[in-house]
């Protein structure tokens, strides 16, 4: 079964067709940079761009980087702040004219790895973090989701934990793989402290880069680790595969 999964970024908007049986993509992905501001209207043209480009008919997946409950739209840190409080799968439906199921971004990443990625067969408390712009963070317990956690912006040292350990924030204040992975450790012991995981798996951007800061993580925390198998393509998998 093909289904379109879209994922909605802070600078790109990316869309492919998947196939939610085997978790692989159909071609080639397309990215759109994100409408500068990414008011409903502006982020709404550019997905119906992407649909119209794989010329395709049925249900779309949109992992979305806010809290979704029920659809909309609560505390969107990366797009306008006109997105606030909308009913984003009713907007979407009314303008794309087909159903709509939209999702966390860092949950339907989590939502890729568990079922076709590193968590495929983990019980217990997994925990998905997606290391880019932000941390996003993704729940499950014996693989069923824990939906819209926000680990990143956990404190730590006075600092959101995503300005800290984040991969823009390596990039922005040039750290070394090893300074950088000093910060991510003390999130990571954070993490263990609180909700005693049985795995944590590394994504976002950062981890097509794992080998080089995996050897300062895993001699550092308790928990096993594992760097995502997804790399980028996680949220648009998990978004197609919410509606499969």
């Amino acid at each position: 079964m093909i289904r379109l999964g879209i994922d909605i970024g802070g600078t790109g908007i990316k869309g492919a067709l998947v196939n939610v049986e085997t978790g692989e993509q159909e071609g080639e992905r397309l990215r759109i940079p994100t409408p500068q501001p990414a008011s409903p209207d502006a982020v709404s043209e550019v997905v119906s761009e992407i649909i119209a480009h794989f010329n395709y008919k049925g249900p779309v997946g949109i992992a979305f980087p806010s809290i979704v409950r029920l659809g909309v739209i609560h505390l969107a840190a990366n797009v306008d702040d006109s997105w606030l409080g909308i009913n984003a799968e009713e907007l979407f439906a009314q303008r794309l004219g087909t159903d709509v199921q939209v999702i966390n971004d860092a949950d339907a990443a989590g939502i890729a790895e568990m079922r076709f990625g590193a968590g495929q067969g983990e019980n217990g408390i997994v925990i998905l973090l997606t290391l880019g712009t932000g941390i996003g963070s993704a729940v499950f317990l014996n693989r069923t989701l824990l939906p819209n956690t926000e680990f990143g912006h956990l404190k730590i040292r006075g600092k959101d934990a995503e300005e800290r350990a984040s991969g823009r924030a390596r990039e922005l204040k040039e750290l070394s793989w090893e300074k950088w992975s000093k910060r991510l450790v003390e999130f990571l012991r954070e993490l263990e402290l609180l909700m005693s995981p049985n795995l944590i798996i590394i994504g976002g951007g950062i981890s097509k880069k794992s080998k080089k800061f995996f050897p300062y993580l895993e001699s550092s925390v308790d928990v096993e680790l594992k760097p995502a198998k997804m790399l980028n393509a996680a949220g648009i998998i998990g978004a197609a595969y919410t509606v499969k």
